[in-house]
C-alpha cells in the first residue's frame, strides 16, 4: 500500500511545477516569432493540442483556449511570420536536455495522413502504412529519438510526390517554396539525420524499416560518419558473403539450428517481444574497426506455415554482440508509439490546413506538445524512483478523493508508470482551470493506473499458464 500512495505524494506538488515548465517552454520558442502576439498564440495552440477536445484542429482549439473566432489560430498556421525550423531546432535541444542518454537511438519512419480531395499539399493516392493500403493521403517522414529515459518525435519532412513537383502551378497554390525539389523518402530521412547527428545529440544507433534500409546511399552516408545502424531490408536485397553476391533470404537458408538464439527485442504491451535471432558476418567495410552483419529474425510461432523472417543490415564496431544488435533494432518499435501518442493525444493528424507552411507549422507545434508531455512523464518517473515510500499515506483533500482511494485494496499490484495520455489529461486539468480540484483528477489517475497494473498482471499470468501447458 505505501508504494501505491507514494506516487500521489510525488505528484502532489506538480501543479506549480508543471505550470512553470509550460511557461518556460513558451520562453524557449518566443524568439522565433516576429510578433509577441504570435508567440503567445502558439503557446495557446500547444495548450489546445493537449486539451480534451474532441478534435484538435484550429477551430476547436480556438474555442478551447478562449478565442472569440478561429481566424487568429488559422492565421498562426497559414500566414503568420515565424521561424518554424528554428522551433524545430529548439525542440531538438529540449529533447536533448530531457531525454539524452549515451545509449540513444534515432529511428526513421513514415506515417500517413488520410485526406479528401486533391488540394492538401503533397496529397495523392499512395500506400499508407497507417491504413495498410493505397489511400488518398499525405506522407510525413519522421525522425524520433529513443533512450532509456523515454521517446518522442524529433524532426519531420513532408514527402512531395512527383505529381506535385512536376506541376509548378499546383505547388504555387499550396505555397510550396520554389526551392523545394523532388526528394525520395530516404533522402528526406538523411537530411534529418544529418541535421541531428551534426547537432551533437548522443546517438549510438540508427534504426529503420525496409524503405530506408534498402537505400544504399543512406547506408553509405551513415558508414562515412561511422554511425552504427540496424536497418531492415527486403528479402531480395543482395549482400556480399565470402566474395559472392547473394540474396539475404538465400544466405539465411544456410543457418543451422545452433546459429539461432531466442532473445527479446524489448517489452511490448503483452510482455517481452521474443524472437529467434541469428547473424552472419558480411564483407568488411572500409572503416577500420567496424564490421557489417546480416541480422535475421525468425518468429517463434511455427506451425503449418513457415516461420516469418525479417532481415536487417547492421553496421557497428567490431565486437558488437548479438544482444546489442537486437536491442538496437527493437528500439524501432518506439516510433510507432510516438505516432500513436502524437495522433491520439496531441492531434498530430487532426489538422485542416492545406498549405506547405500550414503543414509544417501544425506538425512542429504538435511535436513540441508531445515532447513536453514526454519530458513531464520522464521527470515524474525519475522522481518516483528517487523518492522513498511514505510509511503513512497522506490524507485526501476531498470526499471525492476519499471515495476513489477507498476502492484501492492492499493486495493490488504497484501502478503502471504514468503514460503520456495520463500526463496530458492531468496537465489539462491544471491549465484548463476546471472546477474540480487537481487532487480529484489525480485520484482518478491513481485508480486507473492501479487497475491497469492489475489487468496487466492477470494477462501475464494467463500467458505464463498457457506457455506451461504447451510445454507439457
Amino acid at each position: 500500500m505505501p508504494l501505491l500512495f507514494s506516487s500521489v505524494n510525488v505528484l502532489s506538488s506538480s501543479e506549480e511545477v508543471w505550470t512553470t515548465a509550460f511557461h518556460e517552454l513558451g520562453q524557449r520558442i518566443r524568439r522565433y516569432f516576429v510578433r509577441s502576439e504570435s508567440s503567445h498564440r502558439a503557446l495557446a495552440y500547444i495548450r489546445g493540442l493537449m486539451s480534451s477536445g474532441e478534435r484538435k484542429n484550429g477551430w476547436q482549439i480556438a474555442e478551447e483556449v478562449g478565442e472569440a473566432t478561429p481566424y487568429a489560430m488559422q492565421h498562426l498556421l497559414d500566414r503568420a511570420r515565424w521561424d518554424c525550423d528554428g522551433v524545430r531546432d529548439e525542440l531538438r535541444i529540449y529533447v536533448s536536455q530531457a531525454l539524452a542518454d549515451p545509449d540513444g537511438v534515432l529511428v526513421i519512419d513514415e506515417t500517413g495522413f488520410l485526406k479528401k480531395g486533391g488540394k492538401s499539399v503533397g496529397v495523392q493516392r499512395q500506400y499508407s502504412g497507417t491504413a495498410g493500403r493505397i489511400e488518398n493521403c499525405q506522407i510525413g517522414v519522421f525522425l524520433s529519438y529513443t533512450s532509456p529515459r523515454g521517446h518522442t518525435l524529433l524532426d519531420r519532412e513532408l514527402y512531395l510526390p512527383k505529381s506535385w513537383t512536376d506541376n509548378q502551378e499546383r505547388c504555387r497554390e499550396a505555397h510550396v517554396p520554389a526551392s523545394v525539389a523532388f526528394a525520395t523518402k530516404p533522402e528526406l530521412a538523411w537530411s534529418m539525420l544529418e541535421r541531428t547527428l551534426g547537432a551533437g545529440l548522443p546517438v549510438t544507433w540508427v534504426a529503420g524499416d525496409t524503405v530506408y534500409g534498402s537505400s544504399q546511399p543512406l547506408r553509405a552516408n551513415l558508414e562515412a560518419r561511422k554511425q552504427a545502424y540496424a536497418l531492415a531490408v527486403a528479402c531480395k536485397e543482395h549482400v556480399e558473403v565470402q566474395g559472392a553476391r547473394r540474396r539475404v533470404d538465400q544466405v539465411a537458408h544456410g543457418l543451422t539450428r545452433e546459429d539461432w538464439q531466442d532473445l527479446s527485442a524489448g517489452m511490448g504491451s503483452k510482455g517481452p517481444r521474443l524472437f529467434a535471432w541469428a547473424r552472419i558476418e558480411l564483407a568488411a567495410p572500409e572503416a577500420s574497426g567496424w564490421q557489417r552483419w546480416l541480422l535475421v529474425r525468425r518468429s517463434l510461432n511455427e506451425g503449418v506455415k513457415p516461420a516469418e523472417m525479417a532481415y536487417v543490415l547492421v553496421f557497428a564496431p567490431a565486437g558488437t554482440s548479438l544482444e546489442e544488435m537486437v536491442e538496437a533494432f527493437g528500439a524501432r518499435w518506439t516510433v510507432e508509439q510516438c505516432f500513436e501518442e502524437g495522433k491520439g493525444e496531441v492531434g498530430l493528424d487532426e489538422y485542416e490546413v492545406r498549405s506547405w507552411h500550414g503543414w509544417y507549422h501544425h506538425i512542429t507545434l504538435s511535436m513540441l506538445a508531445l515532447a513536453f508531455l514526454t519530458a513531464l512523464r520522464t521527470d515524474e518517473g525519475e522522481n518516483v524512483q528517487k523518492k522513498k515510500p511514505e510509511q503513512t499515506p497522506q490524507t485526501p483533500e476531498s470526499e471525492a478523493t476519499d471515495s476513489v482511494q477507498a476502492q484501492v485494496s492492499s493486495d493490488l499490484p504497484v501502478m503502471v508508470p504514468l503514460s503520456v495520455a495520463e500526463i496530458r489529461q492531468l496537465f489539462f486539468y491544471i491549465v484548463g482551470k476546471r472546477s474540480l480540484s487537481f487532487a480529484y483528477h489525480l485520484a482518478w489517475s491513481f485508480w486507473r493506473r492501479t487497475h491497469q497494473a492489475l489487468a496487466r498482471l492477470c494477462h501475464y499470468n494467463r500467458r505464463s499458464t498457457l506457455a506451461s501447458h504447451l510445454q507439457l
